[in-house]
């Protein structure tokens, strides 16, 4: 099992341990009641008085072939507990409900999960993988009212969902706001209110643990990290501030045992506000599209580019049906603001450009060969249903060997046409073939490899080993400690490589 999972909506195995239970009620009546300010500040019992009836339970109901998939995933086992549990009957009576006779035909299982009202008109936010490929979708209120509930839209990248149901006759729903995700500060109390194990309407506190935290579950990555109490059925529940705002949606957590370890991760406002906007008017995502490829700036390759410090998001490949072609954005260019918010890795260049409106124009600054230059774009619209492209497994020949030349540990030839056929290189693609790389160098470390080809060396096109030779020679008098090449795969997608010349 991975450590980051998402909190599924579905309960899983829960253990509890009776001598571990007494012994923490044991050292909870010797050690007396806490003082009051250890236990977090007085407010929270007045926010979660204001706000637990705009949180709700998500019930949700799927067809699933009882011959697939495990008791987990499929259904569940029922959660081991102690005799005499206050949980067992209810448990028992949940998952023998839920399991039904075991046959090989199609059958009902029930998931849970959480969500809160935006609108009274009712307007739920959830996350996406509590209804995900749902037959039925059920908001329960607090006070136990069940309403069935229709999907608005979804947005996957972002694993967040809106719903929307028909309040009861006469009945007045609350609503929350969202705050300001931004102003967050690390250790500031908040709030998690939610349906952890389907004991719907619980509360835990917490503090802001991180922020902006990439956990690479995702292209959008800017998580809230809080080490409230979050467990599997607290998915799409809130995660307030003392002030009563919803400034985060509950999504994952890390845990080993599936249970919460205080390392929990919400969906910041800041990302969610613009999403649920856009599903309430269009049911659908529309971002911006600038149409490169990027990739991190490391310190060899500031180097090699003459920027200081190290930032930007650097462009390796120009789609040629993209909005950057035209506005003159060239591999090589680092960019480093983007309508005027500093760009100062990849992903908040990926982050920005996807908020951007569809259509908008703006100002990218960017830095190539050393100087600063400013371009106009106007945005396309990102197709979010575009699959990537893995990269082409090279052929490792044993052809007949070509005249090589060595530089800085590599086998470098002229492409020939036998060559290009050999390692399945399109014609389109210009430069010199490696087609040997010395083990234990940069090189091999930065995974160059037979079937590469080298575009430019430092920014300058080249054209066979000795361009390269030359331009290595001519960097190392100048006293520069790293070279920037720009290689090619077979099918021509680019990437930046900064090889050390020391």
């Amino acid at each position: 099992m991975p450590a980051a999972i998402a909190l599924s909506s579905r309960i899983r195995p829960l253990r509890i341990r009776p001598l571990f239970a007494a012994l923490c009620l044991g050292a909870a009546v010797i050690a007396g009641p806490a003082p009051a300010s250890a236990r977090g500040p007085e407010g929270i019992a007045d926010v979660a008085e204001k706000v637990i009836d705009a949180v709700v339970n998500i019930s949700t109901t799927q067809t699933v072939d009882a011959k697939g998939g495990s008791g987990e995933s499929k259904g569940g086992a029922a959660p081991q507990l102690p005799p005499g549990s206050p949980f067992e009957e209810f448990f028992e009576d949940f998952f023998k409900n839920r399991r039904g006779e075991k046959g090989g035909g199609p059958r009902k299982t029930n998931s849970l999960g959480s969500g809160f009202i935006i609108d009274p008109a009712g307007v739920v936010v959830t996350n996406n993988h509590v209804i995900a490929d749902s037959d039925e979708i059920n908001v329960i209120l607090n006070d136990g009212t069940k309403i069935k509930a229709e999907l608005v839209g979804v947005d996957k990248k972002t694993d967040l969902a809106v719903l929307k149901f028909k309040p009861p006759a006469g009945k007045t729903l609350t609503a929350v706001k969202f705050g300001d995700s931004d102003k967050l500060r690390l250790g500031e109390w908040v709030i998690a209110i939610g349906n952890p194990f389907s004991l719907g309407g619980t509360v835990t506190a917490g503090i802001v643990s991180a922020r902006n935290r990439d956990i690479n579950s995702g292209p959008y990555d800017s998580y809230i990290q809080t080490d409230a109490a979050i467990n599997r059925g607290n998915s799409g529940g809130p995660l307030f501030n003392l002030a009563g705002e919803v400034i985060g949606v509950n999504t994952l957590i890390i845990s080993p045992s599936g249970g919460s370890i205080g390392i929990g991760f919400a969906v910041p406002s800041k990302t969610v506000v613009p999403v649920v906007d856009q599903l309430r008017q269009f049911g659908e995502l529309r971002r911006g599209w600038l149409g490169v490829r990027i990739q991190q700036v490391t310190d060899e390759i500031a180097e090699s580019l003459s920027i200081k410090p190290a930032r930007g998001a650097l462009v390796a490949g120009v789609d040629d049906k993209g909005p950057a072609k035209p506005a003159g954005i060239e591999p090589g260019d680092v960019v480093v603001k983007f309508d005027g918010k500093d760009i100062k890795e990849p992903k908040d260049l990926s982050r920005i450009v996807a908020d951007t409106a569809v259509g908008k124009t703006v100002d990218v600054v960017l830095i190539r060969k050393g100087k600063e230059e400013t371009k106009q774009v106007t945005l396309g619209r990102l197709d979010d249903d575009a699959k990537p492209q893995p990269a082409s497994a090279k052929s490792q020949p044993e052809p007949e060997k070509p005249v090589t030349q060595k530089v800085l540990g590599l086998d470098l030839a002229a492409l020939s046409k036998d060559l290009r056929g050999r390692y399945k290189i399109k014609d389109s693609v210009k430069g010199v073939l490696v087609t040997g790389v010395d083990d234990g160098s940069d090189a091999a470390e930065k995974r160059l490899s037979a079937g590469d080809v080298i575009v430019e060396v430092a920014q300058e096109l080249v054209g066979n080993a000795a361009d390269i030779k030359k331009r290595v020679e001519q960097l190392k008098k100048d006293g520069k400690k790293s070279v920037l090449l720009l290689v090619a795969n077979g099918s021509g997608e680019l990437r930046f490589v900064a090889l050390s010349l020391q």
